[in-house]
């Protein structure tokens, strides 16, 4: 058999799964526009009462006006893949880098930034886009362009200071190891756990600012819901938000001592005390039904499988031929050929993990109606829908592949036919 036939059967293939993959996320952008434009014309009836139609119309046109821009970079992101890989981009790449410095690994390290770097300039234009006119258009940007800037470089800086030591040490193990994959997912595992001690006490402060939920109604009522649920951590937050955004939003962070409930101030203006503490009780329930811990031990497996499957693949010359670089080129080119590749063959399981989240959402709900003023909690998810623009009316085979929290209508359905509520 030619040594060239499992290379062009590996192009094909991931050429097919790029092209399927890419057509299949336009058509449902597609039926999430028309659906949504169908439905703009008239509040659904759940609804009437607590959001008006010109709310609603917002909401339908931001929606629209998000999904028409994803469309367009999602048609960017597929010809840059293809230019990163079977146009041979990233071996162009390489042997800019390896003309200047060698194949050490300094120089492989400096193949992985000028390819972060690269990727950020690329998407900037798009990221400016979004940011200054579609989400000022709908008056939600409140970033500066000096903010944005500062933003922007502080993060390559941090990442750089956090990822390159990792990326040094995988290298290293790929010169020295037969199972270097194992052993690199170790440092990944243990990375990962580091930062989620690290990243809500050291790192997110960086870029926001973090103070402590003051005295008042609010705080006592948090309190006390803690106390009730016993539930200890290392405080309550609320974040500046409205620094760069209108958007409202808590989540739930970190790990041991450093778990903490993070709220945007803007989340805090929006609502009341009672439909605070609601919230909150949301957030408790993604810790106390483990799925904090679910999601990790996903992860951990999930990279796992990235790690083994990459430690087969760049044995093969096949792998690299078919994307367009040179057979066994440097530990790098291997490193950045998986992180092109497995997002194209992601996609299609994207419907599996947005399941598992809705799952996760509907039961933190259960909790916190147990918890708290079920009622409050859905008033507060209304209040939050038409602060922020979501639409009630999303078509249901888009929810269903992408949507990370259940559709308006059917989570407060759910919610209304809980005990208590």
């Amino acid at each position: 058999m030619s040594p060239r036939i499992p290379a062009l059967a590996w192009s094909a293939a991931f050429a097919a799964a790029l092209l399927l993959g890419t057509a299949l996320k336009l058509w449902l952008t597609t039926r999430q526009i028309r659906h949504v434009q169908a439905h703009r014309g008239a509040v659904p009836a759940p609804f009437a009462a607590s959001i008006d139609l010109a709310a609603h119309r917002k909401a339908a046109d931001y929606t629209i006006a998000r999904a028409r821009f994803g469309q367009l970079h999602t048609l960017y992101s597929a010809l840059l893949v293809v230019v990163w890989t079977l146009l041979g981009g990233l071996q162009g790449l390489a042997d800019t880098v390896g003309a200047h410095l060698g194949d050490g690994i300094g120089a492989q390290l400096a193949l992985l930034g000028a390819f972060v770097l690269l990727s950020s300039l690329l998407d900037l234009p798009w990221d400016l886009w979004q940011t200054f006119r579609l989400e000022a258009r709908f008056g939600f940007n409140r970033s500066t362009l000096a903010l944005f800037a500062v933003d922007a470089l502080r993060n390559l800086a941090v990442s750089a200071c956090l990822l390159a030591p990792l990326a040094w040490l995988v290298l290293w193990l790929m010169r020295t190891s037969g199972l270097w994959w194992l052993w690199g997912w170790a440092a990944f595992a243990g990375f990962s756990l580091v930062m989620m001690v690290v990243f809500p006490t050291l790192i997110a402060p960086l870029f926001n600012r973090f103070e402590p939920l003051p005295d008042g109604e609010v705080r006592r009522r948090a309190q006390d819901l803690m106390r009730r649920c016993g539930f200890a951590l290392q405080g309550l937050y609320v974040m500046d938000g409205s620094r760069r955004s209108a958007h409202a939003n808590a989540y739930f962070t970190g790990i041991g001592s450093a778990r903490r409930v993070v709220l945007f101030d803007t989340l805090l203006q929006q609502l009341d005390p009672v439909q605070v503490e609601a919230v909150l009780a949301h957030e408790v329930g993604h810790y106390k039904r483990h799925h904090v811990r679910q999601r990790l031990v996903l992860t951990l497996l999930a990279s796992l499988a990235a790690f083994a499957l990459l430690g087969w693949a760049a044995t093969r010359n096949w792998f690299y031929t078919g994307l367009g670089c040179v057979p066994q080129p440097p530990q790098a080119v291997a490193l950045l050929l998986s992180m092109l590749v497995l997002p194209v063959f992601g996609v299609f399981v994207t419907p599996l993990g947005a399941a598992w989240s809705r799952r996760h959402e509907f039961e933190a709900d259960a909790y916190a109606a147990a918890h708290a003023d079920a009622g409050a909690l859905g008033a507060a998810l209304v209040r939050m829908y038409r602060d922020n623009a979501s639409t009630l009316t999303p078509d249901p085979l888009y929810a269903n592949f992408y949507y990370s929290h259940p559709p308006a209508m059917q989570r407060l359905a759910r919610l209304r036919a809980l005990p208590g509520a």
